[in-house]
Order: C-alpha cells, then sequence, then structure tokens
C-alpha cells in the first residue's frame, strides 16, 4: 500500500503543471506536437536529406503509415503502435529517441503519446499556419469584472481551474504602469495627483488617451521595433564602423506617433521605393533593407558577402513579420518546420535587386562608410542656403561665360570656388540616411550546403514558400511590393501576420506572450497558452484595419490588464509562470527605460523627439580594442548627453555599457524578447555610471531647493518623486539614518564633498552647502538604486 503511494505522488510529480489539470482532453497542437518536435524531427521531420528510416512524423499520413506489418500508430491502440512500442523500449539499440541523440522523453511525455494514441491520435495542422478562426467570448460567472471580450476568454480559464483574478492596481501603480509602457517614462508628480484625485468613471481611459497621444508613445514601440529590425549605428562586421541610418529610426517614431497602419507600415520599409511616386519618409522607410551587417574590408570576396548578406536579410525578414526561422534553411530544408532551402532563396529573390556591390567596389576604414546609394536631409535653414548658393552659382557661371576680362574672370572663378566650398559644407554636416533604390535583379540560385562557391544549384524566381501557396504575377517577375502586399492580404500571410504581432504586442504589456517564443511560431517555439484569444486578438488587429494604437488601447484598457502584478503564495503555487494570467506582471524596466527615468525624476531629461545619435558618458578606452580605423570615443558635452536612451550611439561590436548591464541587445540579429538578468554588474552601473550620478545629484539639487524645511519632508518629496508614493514610516527612517550618516562622513571629508558637487557636466546651484547636496546626493543614489525604481509594476 505505501509502496502505490509513493509510485502515485510521483507520477503525479511527473505530470503537467495542474494549472492544465482541468483541460483533460490530449490536445495534438498544444500537447503532442512539441513533444514529437523536441525528440522526433530532427531526423524525422521535413529536412529530407537527412531524414532517417525514410519516417516523416511531422505529417498525418507519416504518423498513421506503416513500417513493414507495423503501424507507426494504430489509433486507440498504443500497444500494437511502433512509436509507442519504440520510445517505452529498454533496449538501447531500439529505444527511441536514441542514446547518442541526447534526447529522452520524460514520463509525463510518454503518458501523454499513450493518451492520444488512446483517444484516437486526432491529428492536426500546425496551429501556426492555420488562420486565426472567430471564437464567441466564452461566458463568465463573474459577469461584472469583464471590461471587454479579453477578460472573458481569461477569466472563463480561471474559472475552469478554480482560479480567481487578482484585484485591480490601485491608481498609483496604474498610472505608472500605464506611463512606462506607453511611453518610456514616469509621470510626474502632478500627473499622479490628478488621476488620483479624479473619481470619474473615464478617467482611466482619459489616461490611456492622453498617453496615446503623447509624442513619447512612439518613442517607447520605437523602442521595441528598432531590436526586431536590429537598427544600430555601426556596420558589426571587421570594423564596425559608423554608417548613416539615424532618421530612419525617426521614420519610426514618427509611423507610431501618427499611427500609420501597420500594413502600410510594412509596405514602406520593405519596398517604399516601388511604391508610385514615393514621399522622402517612404524612401527613409526603405533603410530598413540597409541595416543588415557589412563588412568594409578591403580584401572581401564578393560572392562570400553577397551570400551572407542575403542570409541576414531572410533570418530577418522571416523572424520580423513570420515569426519563422527560415535561417535554419540557408544549408538544407529546416528539421522542424516545413520551410525548405529552395523555399529560403525564393525570398533571396525578391530582394536581389538590393544594391549591395557599391560597398564592396570602394571597400573603405573611413568614419563613417560609404553605404550608396544615400539620400541627404537638409533642415529648411539648409535648404534655403542651398537654393541661393546654386541660383549664385549658375549667375556666376553665366557670367564666366559672357565676360571676356581676365581680372573678371579671376574673381569669378574665385567666387565659383568658394560657393562650391560653402555648398560642400553643408553637405558635410548635413545628416544622410541609406536608402533602397531598385536596380536590375542580380541571378539568384539556391546554394547547395549554403555554399557560395557551388553554383551547381538552380536559378530561382521570387516565390514564397510553396506550402502556403503561389502568387499571381501576369507573367512578370515578383517584386518587394508583391512580397509586403501579400504579408497583409487576407489570401496571403495577413492574418497569420497579424497573429504574430498581436502577440508582441501582448507581450509588451503582459511581460510575455500569449505564444512563448515571439520570433518562433514553429515547432521549437511552443503553442499558445490561449490559442482562441490570440486568434481574435489577430482578427481585431486585422479587421482594425491595421490600427496600432486602437489594439494597444484594447488591450490596456481590459481588466486584465489593470490587474495588481501582487502575487499571493497559493498564485505562485498553482501558476508559477503566471500563464493563466491571474495577475499581471511585474519585470524589470528595459535598458533605456532605466537610463529615462533616472534622468526624468532628476530633471534633467531633454525630451526633443528625433535627431541624429548621441554619445553619453562611457568608460575611457572601452574603444581600445576597435580598429579600422582605431578610434576614441568622445562624449558629447552639451544638453545631449540627457537625450532619452533610444537615441543612445548603439555600437554593435561594443554596445555602451550601460545598455548592456541591463540586457540591451548588440542588433546583430532580430531581438523579440529581451532576456532579463539580475547581476551585481547591473547594481554597480546604477550606483556609478556617471550619468546615473549626475541625475542622483541635481535630484539632490532639486530636493534641497522644493523639497520643503524639515528632512522628514524632503524625505517624503524625494520618496515621492522617484516611486510616486509616499514612503512608509520605516522607509522614511532608513533614508533619514542614511542622510546623517553621509553628513558626518562628508563634514569630516568637505573635499570630497566639493568634488562630487562639481564633478560633470551638469552644473549645480553654487550656493548650496557642499556637505548638504553631497549627502543628500547619497539619498537620492539609494532611492533611483531602489528595485521599485526599476521596476514596472
Amino acid at each position: 500500500m505505501i509502496k502505490h503511494f509513493w509510485i502515485g505522488l510521483i507520477a503525479c510529480m511527473l505530470l503537467p503543471h495542474p494549472v492544465d489539470s482541468a483541460e483533460k482532453k490530449v490536445d495534438f497542437n498544444r500537447d503532442i506536437r512539441p513533444i514529437l518536435s523536441r525528440n522526433c524531427f530532427q531526423c524525422h521531420g521535413p529536412d529530407s536529406t537527412h531524414r532517417e528510416a525514410d519516417l516523416r512524423l511531422d505529417l498525418e499520413q507519416g504518423l498513421k503509415s506503416k513500417s513493414g506489418d507495423e503501424s507507426i500508430i494504430r489509433p486507440g491502440h498504443p500497444e500494437q503502435s511502433l512509436l509507442f512500442e519504440r520510445i517505452t523500449s529498454n533496449d538501447p539499440d531500439l529505444v527511441m529517441p536514441p542514446a547518442d541523440s541526447g534526447k529522452s522523453l520524460k514520463p509525463a511525455e510518454i503518458q501523454l503519446l499513450k493518451q492520444w494514441i488512446e483517444a484516437g491520435a486526432p491529428w492536426s495542422k500546425h496551429w501556426a499556419y492555420l488562420k486565426p478562426q472567430a471564437t464567441p467570448a466564452p461566458e463568465v460567472k463573474n459577469q461584472s469584472w469583464p471590461v471587454n471580450w479579453i477578460d472573458h476568454f481569461i477569466l472563463s480559464r480561471l474559472e475552469q481551474l478554480n482560479l480567481q483574478p487578482a484585484a485591480e492596481a490601485d491608481k498609483v501603480t496604474l498610472i505608472r504602469r500605464l506611463s512606462f509602457d506607453l511611453t518610456g517614462l514616469p509621470p510626474t508628480s502632478q500627473e499622479v495627483d490628478q488621476f488620483v484625485k479624479d473619481q470619474k468613471p473615464q478617467a482611466y481611459e482619459k489616461l490611456v488617451d492622453r498617453l496615446l497621444a503623447s509624442p513619447h508613445y512612439g518613442e517607447r514601440m520605437a523602442m521595441y521595433w528598432l531590436d526586431l529590425v536590429r537598427f544600430a549605428d555601426t556596420v558589426g562586421y571587421h570594423g564596425d564602423q559608423d554608417h548613416h541610418i539615424s532618421p530612419y529610426r525617426d521614420y519610426v517614431i514618427r509611423a507610431f506617433n501618427e499611427n500609420k497602419p501597420f500594413d502600410q507600415f510594412t509596405r514602406e520599409q520593405l519596398a517604399g521605393d516601388l511604391l508610385s511616386e514615393p514621399t522622402l519618409q517612404q524612401k527613409i522607410a526603405t533603410g530598413y533593407n540597409r541595416m543588415l551587417q557589412t563588412s568594409h574590408e578591403g580584401g572581401v570576396q564578393r560572392k562570400e558577402y553577397l551570400a551572407i548578406y542575403a542570409a541576414d536579410r531572410i533570418r530577418n525578414f522571416s523572424g520580423v513579420w513570420m515569426g519563422a526561422t527560415m535561417g535554419c534553411c540557408q544549408c538544407h530544408d529546416h528539421k522542424y518546420d516545413p520551410y525548405t532551402i529552395k523555399d529560403f532563396y525564393s525570398l533571396v529573390s525578391f530582394f536581389a535587386d538590393i544594391d549591395e556591390d557599391q560597398h564592396l567596389k570602394r571597400g573603405s576604414d573611413r568614419i563613417p562608410t560609404i553605404r550608396e546609394p544615400e539620400i541627404f536631409l537638409y533642415s529648411d535653414q539648409e535648404q534655403k542656403q542651398i537654393a541661393e548658393i546654386e541660383s549664385n552659382i549658375k549667375t556666376a557661371e553665366q557670367a564666366l561665360k559672357k565676360t571676356k576680362d581676365e581680372q573678371e574672370q579671376k574673381q569669378l572663378k574665385q567666387q565659383l570656388d568658394q560657393l562650391k566650398k560653402t555648398r560642400a559644407a553643408i553637405d558635410r554636416s548635413a545628416l544622410k540616411t541609406m536608402i533602397t533604390v531598385s536596380i536590375q535583379p542580380r541571378e539568384i540560385r539556391v546554394l547547395p550546403r549554403g555554399n557560395w562557391l557551388d553554383e551547381t544549384g538552380p536559378v530561382v524566381q521570387p516565390a514564397i514558400p510553396e506550402f502556403l501557396g503561389t502568387l499571381k504575377t501576369d507573367n512578370r517577375r515578383l517584386t518587394r511590393l508583391d512580397l509586403a502586399n501579400w504579408l497583409s492580404d487576407e489570401d496571403g500571410y495577413g492574418l497569420l501576420t497579424a497573429r504574430v504581432m498581436a502577440n508582441r504586442f501582448w507581450y509588451l504589456f503582459f511581460g510575455h506572450g500569449i505564444a512563448p517564443v515571439l520570433d518562433d511560431f514553429g515547432g521549437q517555439g511552443g503553442p499558445p497558452h490561449h490559442p482562441e484569444l490570440l486568434d481574435q486578438l489577430a482578427l481585431k488587429f486585422y479587421q482594425d484595419q491595421w490600427d496600432v494604437k486602437q489594439m494597444v488601447k484594447f488591450i490596456v484598457m481590459s481588466r486584465a490588464y489593470r490587474q495588481s502584478s501582487l502575487e499571493t503564495a497559493g498564485q505562485r503555487k498553482r501558476d508559477p509562470f503566471n500563464q493563466m494570467l491571474d495577475r499581471q506582471a511585474r519585470f524589470r524596466l528595459p535598458a533605456e527605460m532605466i537610463r529615462d527615468n533616472a534622468l526624468a525624476v532628476s530633471g534633467l531629461l531633454v525630451t526633443d523627439v528625433g535627431g541624429p545619435s548621441v554619445k553619453p558618458y562611457q568608460p575611457e578606452g572601452y574603444y581600445r580594442h576597435l580598429n579600422f580605423p582605431k578610434r576614441t570615443y568622445v562624449a558629447d558635452t552639451d544638453e545631449r548627453q540627457w537625450r532619452r536612451g533610444l537615441y543612445v550611439h548603439w555600437q554593435r561590436q561594443f554596445l555602451h555599457p550601460m545598455l548592456k548591464a541591463f540586457d540591451a541587445p548588440s542588433r546583430e540579429e532580430c531581438t523579440a524578447q529581451r532576456p532579463r538578468s539580475n547581476t551585481p554588474i547591473a547594481a554597480m552601473t546604477l550606483l556609478n555610471d556617471p550619468t546615473f550620478i549626475e541625475a542622483a545629484r541635481k535630484f539632490a539639487e532639486d530636493v534641497l531647493q522644493n523639497g520643503g524645511d524639515s528632512d522628514t519632508e524632503k524625505i517624503r518629496y524625494a520618496f515621492s518623486r522617484a516611486t510616486s508614493r509616499a514612503p512608509e514610516e520605516m522607509e522614511s527612517e532608513v533614508l533619514i539614518a542614511l542622510l546623517n550618516s553621509n553628513r558626518k562622513a562628508y563634514q569630516s571629508k568637505p573635499k570630497e564633498a566639493v568634488a562630487l558637487t562639481k564633478a560633470g557636466l551638469a552644473k549645480t546651484n553654487p550656493e548650496l552647502n557642499a556637505v548638504e547636496l553631497a549627502s543628500w546626493t547619497e539619498v537620492t543614489r539609494a532611492l533611483l538604486n531602489l528595485n521599485e525604481v526599476v521596476t514596472r509594476n
């Protein structure tokens, strides 16, 4: 009896997570396909070249085929199914997966496969390639909780599992959450007070609308998009030299602020140059096609790097818009998904009209690099100057043709020379940006095993992946514009694109996607936790004409979004990863927001939108290993120091240490979801990075000048500025003790206090007492290091 008890207990521990216990019916996409994909598809999947035993388990006919006289799967009879026999075998020569594969099935997985076969082995096409299906919002018992149909889907699942949603977050938490989620910046004290006092039912929606209308909304959304498209200020390879691309970032910010429909946003980036009479902004948008890593080494092999660039481009394109890992197909058919090597090079062919040769012909170690085609972006004043100069040049040239007087000719030539120098100087100071200009497409062949030296592969024309259908062309070559239109077409990939993006919007506002892997909806990515909800969001996004702001508002208006992030012990035990969304997520802010928050709280933040990249403080010698050419980092010495993290110069090989410490990506590849680490380096950065020290000092200056008369009043003022709430008694006591200990220390070392108050670009009021300012700076440093200050709750 005791033996059976322990066997039963161990079996229960090995079963899938208890939040799914209410869903007893085994689902192929949710439960079975992931097991097969993890353990079987590498040898028995889509890759025909390396397929073992001519057995394909990713298709129904393969699963239900025969091997000799035995059925791979005999529905209803696991004991008569070869698959079940092999996965339960004790013979090392027969067991699957084989020992040398490094894979093995857990007992709970074997049990699921058995249940599935017993239930008749129902098979279904991969969820990611099925168009979203409309599902009515489910009924719920608690009719008062839902605000919109998102809440019906969430609450219905919770009720099935006997879980309760969390209470609504308090108003201070809500305004901080919304402010960071929609603008990337903290709310001001006045904004918090106004929202807390506003008891009208429309107060929350009014707040949402105000934040969506803020110019900083576009900056916040751009932070995420730039990760996806791997935006950076440098080329990445070899010398990692600067290139001209910052206006593309401003295009993205403007697009989100103007609420450009996502299908148009897609069209302009992939094929803006192919639109009828493209505008300047549409030309700038095509900088997307030029942001891949490039090499400017003199000895670059042209064909090798054209192959490298092509692979980079398709990896990014498929990850950003398709949620697919097509980079796997550069050398062979995909091992887990139905993409082939031919599909890969057919997509490459769409981009064969992009000129990638010019910089290879003009290899250079100069900074910035030459990446033609490029265009100048002149300010209104520069355009006026150019018009005047060119008019004067024309007049002088005409006069030179007419005059016979040698002295006058000499004067006119000097005048022309000076005018041309002035004109060239404007170009040297003007912004430039890389764009796409279509040329005669180069021939694209399938490269066997990805080998750029092997030209035996067939020539391919532009085409979408074969299993997804075909594009009709009227006997003309397909273009990037056709590809962009397919991505938003209901009869093409449009509804699947909408699902990919809906999942990412959810991630931005809940900390994780409904489908767990944001850039891989294939066999290795994992099924969605709420598939019907994800489908409805995708359909809404498409049916709302790709309206991003409308989608964002719909999500943040839901009751699910407004839940508290405080978790109970019961919630943590039953749903540790919050897959069922019985509470909001709590997570550290992205790197740029941590910096922006400190600058905003201190009053240093410069909130201008757009413009060239900036260079804040950085450790001396950090670039010492950068060559071709060697260079020294020179920080900006004006207010550009205090611009938002979005505008910080993005050096791919040597990312700014502050950004790196908080997990910002190098942007060599598409990053759909940043990791969140917790390291001593991050804490040391918050304490010692000069930007944070100066922010703390300016914050302390504000506290001394505006915080009130007593230390208690000042502590309350500083704490509320940093956290948007009043300190508890214990918190005040700890901070006052810190203040007094630092007063004592700096009174004995007044020179250190003076040094702290005078260091850096952020000048402080000379009338303030140095010891007091230094002592309060230590308090504000502590406040800016609080977990609550760098965390989105």
